[in-house]
This record gives structure tokens, sequence and C-alpha cells, in this order.
């Protein structure tokens, strides 16, 4: 299987994505990148994809730098180079037969570029749908266990841990160190 690469033009998904959009409206655009991070992060957990997020300096100029945070691949471009060309390059660069790069951009003239490399294009609104289904999908799945009982709610009465390691103990034999460890704190 090929590894999942995705890159994502950040002040797209800002102007695009209605919460985020009211907020750099408002004027708090460090909020919404704050925000756009936040929601790639948890992406990245639900998705295992290699993430990586374009700002464009035009927003913040003299900043030019490349670093990790929250577990994804985070770029501010030169002041003189936009998102869309960094991103196109950082595509043609990245997409190999290994790899499957998307994008996640809506603009019209980016799209044929990243096409014409091999990578996959997704709007910043099915991008946005694709990470609520994500979270649905997580909440959906815990609320079934919890009904069927499999999560506990609270933490383990000493029965439980009782019939616990006695479990344990049948799996792993009397003669387990750590196991044996565990027996002498107790009696003491």
């Amino acid at each position: 299987m090929k590894q999942d690469i995705l890159i994502v033009d950040a002040y797209n998904m800002i102007g695009n994505w209605p919460e985020l959009g009211r907020l750099k409206q408002q004027e708090r655009l460090p909020e919404a990148r704050d925000q756009l991070l936040n929601m790639l992060a948890n992406y990245h957990k639900l998705r295992e994809s290699i993430i990586y997020v374009v700002f464009d300096a035009m927003y913040v100029p003299g900043i030019s730098k490349s670093y990790q945070q929250y577990d994804l691949n985070i770029t501010w471009t030169n002041w003189d180079e936009t998102a869309d060309s960094y991103i196109e390059k950082l595509a043609k660069k990245l997409q190999t037969r290994f790899t499957q790069v998307t994008v996640a951009t809506s603009d019209q003239a980016e799209q044929w570029t990243i096409f014409s490399e091999g990578a996959l294009r997704i709007p910043a609104g099915e991008l946005l749908r694709d990470i609520e289904r994500a979270q649905n999908e997580v909440k959906q799945t815990a609320r079934e266990f919890a009904d069927k009982g499999l999560v506990r709610k609270s933490p383990w009465n000493d029965q439980q841990l009782y019939k616990l390691e006695k479990l344990r103990d049948q799996l792993m034999g009397p003669q387990a160190p750590a196991r044996q460890k565990l027996k002498r704190k107790r009696k003491k």
C-alpha cells in the first residue's frame, strides 16, 4: 500500500471553512490558525496520514521556516513565494510510486498542476466533511462500545482487579518476574 500524504493550503482552508472564516473576519487570525492545526492534528490521529500544512507568508511577513508541531509538518513560505508555488514543488517532490499525495486546496489554477504531477486534489469543503465524518465515526464507535458495556465509565473496582490479576496469572504463568514482585508488595 502507498503512504498517504496530505498537503494543506492553510489559508485556503481558513477562508473556506465557515468557523475559521468567521474568526479571520473578526481579526482573530492566530486563533483560526491554531484551530486549523488542532483539527488537522486530530485528523492525523484518526487517519494516520503524513500531513504538511503550508502557510503563505503574505499574512505574516518575515517568517520563513519549517517545523513539526502536533505531528504535523508546518511550513511558512518565504515572503516572495506563494503557498501555491511551494505546494506545487512539494507535491512534485513527495509524489512517488510509494506515496500518494493529496492536496487540499480550492485554488483553480493549482488544481491542474497538481493533477499533472500525479497527485490528487481535495477541495476545502470536502476535507472539512471528511474530518467531521472521521470524528463522528470515532464518537459513534465509542457510543456502541459504551452501549455494549465494553467501556468502563468509572475506575475498576477491587473485584474486577482481582479477576484481571487471576486471568493474567493464568496467561503469564506463576513464574513471571513482574508478577512475583507485585505479590510480594501486596503481602507487606
